[in-house]
């Protein structure tokens, strides 16, 4: 058994911190810098879709990548681009070089950057976990944290930062960000053993498998595994819902109720802050809470109950304290969804699997601003607020009354040879099913019954 070291949780825990902290920066200053150096609002929404499309794009292609590099190589390599592509256009600019499409080609560099970089953060978080013999719940909940302590505090660090000194020095605010991350993954992570991985099969694999068959093996493990596609279909229509609600329902809803911007800033406020508090309680005890109620109650809470508060004429106070109750269900659930991706995924093919899952399950949020656009100028925002909700309600109802959903509560002990919940669950004939964490301390035995493949972005 290898020696207890909380060295590379904290580790990663930190680079996630530190990078997300400069991505949600660079969501308030790059369409700010942009909007105060062209004056053009068209052209800063092309550079927010430079960004983010390939994002999706180059994140579901690197998968075989990172499992073949190795998921420490890839953060520390794309954090040193994205400090390198975001200084680049504080200093053309500051020779006033900087033409518009070079902007393009520069943000476009970055969030190619930031798709493999947060992923790799992403899947070395179990292996972190087992090396500090922490459970998995635990661990995601402490990821958990971290994203929701950036999303609350990335951009209000970044609003004051071009409030104060200017968007071109937040530029370079986001550029050290990124350079801090890749540093704290270099001093604090152990490099990888060995390049030769495992089948889930057992069987030795070859490091020189092409990146075809690697990209393929992935397809082959989400197709086998029902509980994982449901969660990634589910999620991908949650995420629409969730883009189109934050991009220009609630813009839409503070400028039509007379509440103005400030609304927005305190709704997301609220939300932000019980959320953190959630995925704190999540760390703390997720690992001895069942599941699928915790997962499909935080589901209730934080979807649509956002959209009909709104659809009411009621005060701001109720607003904030229904974004505050949604917040904190949200809070329990990426720690869920990563615990039972950790579960059920091999290592060798965690890359590739999380780069599918999490790109198919952001492919609707490009959609969901122009989807509700469009639907608000059709039917006006009241019709559109609570079809929303209905539809929120419908699909996290629904899709939990498929068989699937009863694999997330059975035993956590029973893996493949490379460490992972086989699809379906069951333990082998003639096995028991014993709950066991990472540091080997086995629990009950659970006869009947066993959680980041998608990220919820409530």
């Amino acid at each position: 058994m290898t020696e207890r070291s909380r060295r590379p949780l904290a580790g990663v825990l930190a680079a996630m911190a530190v990078s997300l902290t400069g991505t949600r920066i660079s969501a308030i200053a790059l369409p700010w810098f942009v909007l105060v150096t062209t004056g053009s609002t068209a052209r800063t929404g092309l550079v927010a879709l430079c960004e983010m499309a390939p994002y999706v794009l180059v994140k579901a292609f690197t998968g075989p990548l990172v499992d073949r590099v190795g998921p420490r190589t890839v953060s520390w390599v794309t954090d040193v681009l994205s400090a390198l592509a975001v200084t680049a256009v504080g200093l053309l600019h500051l020779v006033d070089v900087l033409s518009f499409w070079l902007l393009l080609l520069l943000v476009a560099v970055i969030g190619a950057a930031r798709g493999p970089g947060d992923l790799s953060k992403e899947i070395m978080v179990p292996e972190a976990a087992a090396r500090a013999r922490v459970p998995l719940e635990r661990a995601a909940g402490l990821a958990g944290v971290t994203e929701r302590l950036a999303s609350t505090v990335g951009p209000a660090a970044g609003g004051a930062v071009v409030a104060l000194l200017g968007a071109q020095t937040a530029l370079f605010a986001i550029a050290c960000c990124f350079a801090s991350g890749s540093a704290v993954i270099v001093v604090l992570l152990p490099r990888r053993r060995g390049s030769t991985r495992d089948d889930p099969d057992g069987s030795a694999r070859p490091a020189s498998e092409g990146y075809w068959r690697r990209l393929g093996a992935g397809f082959r493990f989400l197709r086998g595994d029902p509980l994982l596609l449901t969660v990634i279909a589910m999620v991908a229509v949650t995420n629409l819902l969730d883009a189109a609600f934050a991009t220009l329902l609630l813009p839409v809803w503070a400028r039509e109720s007379g509440n103005g911007p400030g609304a927005i800033g305190l709704a997301n406020s609220a939300l932000g802050i019980a959320a953190v508090a959630g995925s704190l309680v999540a760390a703390a005890i997720g690992h001895r809470m069942r599941r699928r109620p915790v997962f499909f109650a935080g589901f209730l809470l934080a979807g649509a109950p956002r959209f009909l508060i709104l659809a009411v004429d009621v005060p701001l106070w109720a607003v904030l304290g229904v974004f505050a109750l949604g917040g904190f269900g949200a809070g329990f659930l990426n720690p869920i969804l990563g615990a039972l991706n950790f579960e059920r995924v091999p290592g060798e093919l965690r890359g590739r699997v999380n780069a599918l899952g999490d790109s198919l399950a952001w492919s609707g949020i490009p959609l969901g601003g122009l989807l509700a656009g469009a639907a608000v100028a059709a039917f006006g925002l009241v019709p559109v607020l609570l079809a929303g909700g209905a539809a929120y309600f419908l699909t996290t109802n629904l899709t939990g009354l498929r068989p699937e959903w009863r694999e997330m509560d059975r035993a956590k002990a029973t893996r493949h040879p490379g460490g992972h919940t086989p699809p379906g669950g069951n333990a082998p004939p003639g096995e028991g099913r014993t709950d066991t964490a990472p540091g080997g301390t086995s629990g009950e035995v659970e006869p009947e019954s066993t959680g980041d493949l998608a990220s919820v972005r409530p």
